[in-house]
């Protein structure tokens, strides 16, 4: 058994192989504070909302934060930002464990093979990763799991070009970042993320239309599509408009990485668009159309978006740690009929 693990800003999500399918696990990484009362925690209970109580706070995890934040008009908090920990918000590591271990539960086995997404260092941003992932590393580590980061744009990857031979531009578009990786028969060319996503376009469409960010967050959740026949003024015309500004941005910092690289131009690849900021309609039409106008010097020979795009970097995570927990059996099987039998 093995496991593949999204840590994104917005959600975690965990994957692992249950005979022919892939069973997923999700719980939004967020937590809203309340008064403690008795009655308070028996209703929580009663109701099997995720919390923890700490002095006179309760703090309501995961799901039910963003439900319990409307009711209150609160803002939820977030155990990380810019996707990755949170270096503003005390409570994130304790928060996040509680989130974790409720999606990813305890190892099938000692030492289960567990593979989590990280993002690359952002290359419009000075905010460093490595705090983040080692953090992960030891946290999941002493839950008993044998883990190694992978590179959420490499995820992608694993995740969608397999008939491709994982040769391809993979774009994970996320809350807290938007991660790229250009990768030829499964090694990465070119990897970085970029220090804007889903939470930036909630942020702006929010300062402009003074709505609270949550309710801009709902609202882009609940069957927003990218048609710009939206009302002008409005939150939905706001996000489209962030929405196309973001795309931009991104096309523009790929095209200026992939000329920083001396990418090949005589490759001819696809790309493959996901993520939870990927999932309005419209987002694929418009994210084609953007990319063929700029000037990349290699050849797109389709751009596809996929089903579920908030699956893709867990199950990617999960391709890779089944791959390397076969391949760890491979070997052992080989150095087993190597050894000289013991007289």
């Amino acid at each position: 058994m093995a496991k593949g693990l999204d840590v994104g800003t917005m959600n975690l999500i965990s994957a692992q192989q249950e005979g022919a399918e892939t069973v997923f696990v999700q719980q939004r990484n967020s937590f809203v504070e309340i008064e403690y009362s008795d009655m308070a925690e028996q209703m929580l209970s009663r109701s099997d909302v995720l919390h923890i109580r700490k002095d006179d706070k309760v703090y309501v995890v995961g799901d039910d934060a963003l439900n319990f934040a409307n009711i209150f008009n609160e803002e939820t908090r977030r155990p990380m930002q810019h996707g990755i920990l949170s270096s503003e918000e005390s409570s994130a590591i304790p928060m996040i464990k509680l989130i974790t271990e409720q999606v990813v539960g305890q190892p099938n086995h000692p030492g289960e093979r567990l593979y989590f997404s990280s993002p690359a260092d952002p290359i419009d941003s000075d905010l460093s990763t490595l705090y983040h992932e080692k953090t992960l590393e030891s946290m999941l580590g002493d839950m008993g799991y044998e883990t190694e980061p992978i590179n959420e744009g490499m995820a992608v990857i694993y995740s969608e070009l397999a008939n491709h031979n994982f040769t391809g531009l993979g774009v994970s578009f996320g809350a807290g970042m938007t991660n790229v990786c250009l990768s030829y028969y499964a090694v990465p060319v070119m990897k970085f993320s970029i220090a804007r996503g889903g939470d930036w376009i909630d942020e702006q469409a929010a300062q402009a239309t003074g709505t609270p960010v949550d309710k801009v967050t709902s609202i882009k959740e609940d069957d927003f599509e990218l048609d710009f026949r939206t009302d002008v003024g409005g939150v939905e015309g706001a996000l489209a408009i962030y929405y196309e500004n973001l795309l931009d941005y991104v096309i523009e910092n790929i095209a200026r990485e992939v000329d920083e690289e001396d990418v090949e131009e005589d490759l001819d690849v696809p790309v493959v668009v996901t993520g939870g900021t990927s999932s309005p309609r419209g987002f694929e039409k418009l994210f084609e159309d953007h990319l063929r106008d700029a000037s990349i010097p290699f050849s797109i020979s389709e751009v596809q978006s996929v089903d579920e795009p908030l699956y893709s970097v867990a199950r990617g995570a999960l391709v890779a740690a089944r791959s390397d927990e076969e391949q760890e059996e491979t070997d052992g099987d080989r150095q087993a009929q190597e050894s000289p039998a013991e007289d």
